[in-house]
């Protein structure tokens, strides 16, 4: 179950807690998982919530042991468009994550999960689940809604 390795591994990747400089975050927590076809078909939601919840606890361990006394979190999304769980670890907190697009903090990490062993052609988005151009124009002139993304929480730094 390479998918397990690697979200063990995460916990000891390198790690860097910046408030002031949350692209140098950004770039050097952020993780892109994929599986493949066979550890999606072998592993259970429960097998890679339980992974998570680990290196969610050895993260906080960390963070601790580096003296950081600020607010962190380690934040899990399934990215659709590219068939993969991402994850990354903040200086900010659950309700201030860098997205640019509207998501929803969760606690049930379950859901994220399911959806990515569930995605049968990771990456693929079928033709019916595109807007046509033309239709979005007799729209009226407000933005298509979107709806926001799960985004699995878990605060890891002192600051809760």
């Amino acid at each position: 179950m390479v998918l397990l390795t690697w979200i063990a591994e995460l916990a000891d990747e390198p790690l860097v807690l910046e408030p002031a400089d949350r692209q140098v975050e950004l770039e050097t927590n952020t993780w892109l998982l994929g599986a493949a076809d066979e550890d999606r078909r072998a592993l259970s939601v429960a097998e890679v919530v339980a992974a998570f919840e680990r290196t969610a606890a050895a993260m906080r361990e960390r963070i601790r042991s580096m003296g950081f006394s600020g607010a962190a979190t380690f934040y899990v999304w399934h990215d659709q468009q590219a068939g993969q769980l991402r994850c990354s670890t903040g200086s900010v907190a659950p309700d201030a994550l860098p997205f640019g697009g509207a998501y929803v903090a969760c606690g049930d990490l379950g859901p994220v999960v399911e959806g990515f062993l569930a995605d049968s052609e990771p990456g693929f988005v079928a033709w019916s689940d595109l807007n046509d151009v033309q239709s979005l124009s007799e729209q009226s002139d407000a933005e298509p809604e979107i709806r926001p993304f799960d985004v699995w929480v878990s605060s890891v730094g002192a600051s809760r």
